[in-house]
């Protein structure tokens, strides 16, 4: 990993970085722009999260939602439901904080490489498949079609509202969203995620879907992915609300004996259907 190399070899020693921007997403979410003071690249893969640090608060594991082409420092967005979280929506543009890793293993587009690609997101569950999503894009042409569901709980929860708009107008991505409840003035689907499979047709032997989201929508959408045939270690997931310090020490985030921060957070199905 690249950050023992910055970090003189210590995965646990954070590293100075400084926000350059951010961005008031929704009433609980933020989005920030972040650089390393030493002008160094993240060096990710899509889906890995770092370790985001307040000296004297604490640390939480967060996601990356920038791709890695991006190279002039990292986005990340964050929900705000803790002390460190809030301390860190009390940051201004020219604070600094404390970055480790990245961490964990990644989504890989290398499944997906000649075939139909679905993205399932839920919620907050976009941050980390945003990152995906914008390499898949980059790469277009080594894909065939590109579907992207995405759910909310309802209008005000929307997150990257402009880039929202974008895939709405994009003729490279078929992009459809849904809101669990709203009013008369929403022109999208109304209902949970999963009642956005009927309105595209799937090839499900050549489809790779890549999901994420709350745990109680993993279990619906794999019986919808699995019911119309995507094979499960063609359905990858990101089990990313799972960690809290990264190394494999706290035990936080085990399950049996996997430790979802090392050996994931990006899974297939067929890895953790018994879990």
């Amino acid at each position: 990993m690249s950050v023992a190399k910055a970090n003189g070899g210590s995965l646990y020693l954070p590293e100075s970085a400084r926000i350059v921007d951010k961005r008031r997403m929704t009433d609980d979410e933020t989005w920030y722009h972040v650089r390393f003071e030493s002008g160094r690249s993240l060096d990710h893969d899509p889906g890995q999260f770092v370790e985001v640090s307040i000296f004297g608060v604490g640390e939480a594991p967060i996601s990356v939602t920038s791709p890695p082409s991006m190279k002039d420092g990292f986005e990340l967005c964050i929900r705000h439901v803790g002390n460190v979280t809030d301390a860190i929506r009390g940051l201004d543009v020219g604070d600094s904080l404390g970055i480790r890793g990245p961490f964990g293993r990644g989504f890989s587009t290398t499944p997906a490489l000649g075939k139909d690609v679905l993205f399932v997101a839920g919620g907050l569950g976009l941050v980390p498949l945003r990152s995906l999503i914008k390499t898949v894009m980059e790469n277009r042409s080594d894909f065939r079609r590109v579907i992207l569901f995405y759910g909310t709980r309802s209008p005000d929860t929307v997150l990257y509202e402009d880039e929202v708009e974008e895939w709405e107008r994009d003729p490279d991505i078929e992009f459809h969203l849904t809101v669990d409840m709203t009013d008369d003035t929403w022109k999208h689907n109304v209902g949970v995620v999963t009642t956005l499979f009927p309105r595209v047709s799937l090839d499900p032997e050549e489809t790779a879907a890549y999901i994420c989201g709350p745990d109680i929508m993993f279990r619906f959408v794999v019986q919808q992915t699995s019911s119309i045939g995507i094979p499960d270690d063609m359905t990858f997931l990101s089990l990313e609300r799972r960690m809290k310090c990264g190394v494999g020490k706290c035990g936080h985030c085990q399950e049996g004996s996997v430790f979802v921060c090392r050996e994931g957070p990006c899974f297939s199905y067929s890895e953790i259907k018994a879990f």
